[in-house]
């Protein structure tokens, strides 16, 4: 994983905030409107090694657009020897492949940050794991007979709206060399069922192991063209940058983390949770990375000052998260903080303090969660 300098920066006092940042704590109703269209995956769903489609994490910039199947073309366009035009029969004619691949947004653990984006509000659940089918989208490139000018493939969704003040489908682009990945998939189905209208309905691209935003839904087009595409969401959407006015980096693959299922119960209102003080808790979660697969899974049980490595159990894919377990005796009632981190077969681990950056991406510190030990219940004789 490349390393991204980014800056130091502390916390301002309100008045001194820069145009498009929030301090801790305060959520605009901009920001409620976006949390009430788009849902995080409850933590206690890491028990689910394939995520029920109802609990999977959504993110959708625009609106869902109506689309009615039978009418519905891919168009394969642009600098291409042989355009081609499908119907969804016939992209499901061809040869299928199944997988469980891991999506994560590229934001989620955005709302750790401070100063923070006024964006989607994302705490830890920006994720989730689907059993995705579809059909190699390598093949598709290769029939249409890409000329030999090509330089990246732009994919275009049916979702239509206006951000940065700029009206636009959603589109994103891939290199010649990510779009003909083996494992870059057209999909439509998810969970063994035809994908619901909020996940792409009828097709969209999956890229395993990069953010969510690469995976374009409602896909429409699919355009070869000879330059580097400059679309809002890759000039200015999604890069890593420390200041407003730097160029960037892209945001692609997806950052090495852990997540737990919160131990015990919780509080309502706080969600801080409650242990009881005479039994052994098996702490569980998963963990995942774009960057290769998760080889290590540390837990602390002290405030992040010292770690033991959990347990893993067998890797699913290669794209898919990874469970782990670890036993955990709490030593006596009193008030703990737990943590947990993960280390990929790049060598890459997570970060103890978040990274901040501009659009608030790839914030991949590692999750805290406070943990109440209360003293063993009193019997009645």
């Amino acid at each position: 994983m490349p390393s991204i300098p980014v800056p130091s920066v502390p916390e301002p006092a309100s008045s001194e905030l820069p145009p498009g940042m929030a301090a801790a704590g305060q959520i605009s109703t901009e920001e409620l409107q976006l949390a009430a269209r788009n849902h995080g995956m409850p933590l206690e769903a890491l028990r689910y090694p394939i995520t029920p489609v109802g609990l999977h994490y959504l993110l959708i910039h625009f609106d869902i657009p109506a689309v009615d199947a039978g009418t519905w073309r891919l168009s394969v366009e642009g600098r291409v020897r042989s355009p081609l035009t499908l119907t969804l029969e016939e992209v499901k004619a061809r040869p299928a492949v199944s997988v469980a691949v891991t999506f994560e947004c590229a934001g989620n653990g955005r709302a750790g940050l401070s100063p923070r984006p006024i964006t989607q509000p994302w705490l830890l659940e920006a994720v989730g794991t689907g059993q995705w089918t579809g059909t190699a989208l390598g093949p598709l490139l290769e029939e249409a007979g890409m000329l030999d000018d090509a330089v990246e493939v732009v994919f275009t969704g049916l979702d239509r709206g206006v951000e940065g003040g700029v009206e636009q489908q959603y589109q994103r682009s891939l290199s010649l060399e990510d779009a003909r990945r083996e494992d870059v998939l057209l999909v439509y189905e998810l969970n063994g069922q035809p994908l619901p209208p909020q996940h792409g309905f009828p097709l969209r691209l999956m890229v395993p192991g990069w953010y969510g935003m690469t995976n374009v839904k409602w896909l429409s087009t699919i355009t070869v063209v000879d330059e580097p595409f400059l679309g809002y969401q890759m000039a200015r959407g999604y890069r890593m940058r420390a200041t407003p006015e730097e160029e960037g980096t892209p945001v692609t693959r997806i950052a090495p983390r852990a997540l737990m299922v919160p131990p015990g119960i919780p509080e309502f209102l706080s969600r801080r949770r409650v242990v009881p003080a005479d039994s052994v808790c098996v702490l569980t979660g998963r963990a995942w990375s774009g960057w290769g697969v998760i080889e290590r899974v540390e837990v602390s049980t002290d405030g992040a000052r010292t770690w033991d490595d959990a347990d893993l159990k067998e890797v699913m894919s290669p794209a898919a998260w990874r469970g782990w377990t670890y036993p955990w005796q709490p030593t006596g009632p009193g008030e703990f903080e737990l943590a947990c981190r993960a280390t990929d077969s790049a060598s890459n681990t997570q970060p103890l303090d978040p990274p901040w950056n501009v659009g608030g991406y790839s914030n991949n510190s590692v999750q805290r969660i406070h943990v109440t030990v209360a003293p063993p219940a009193s019997h009645s004789p």
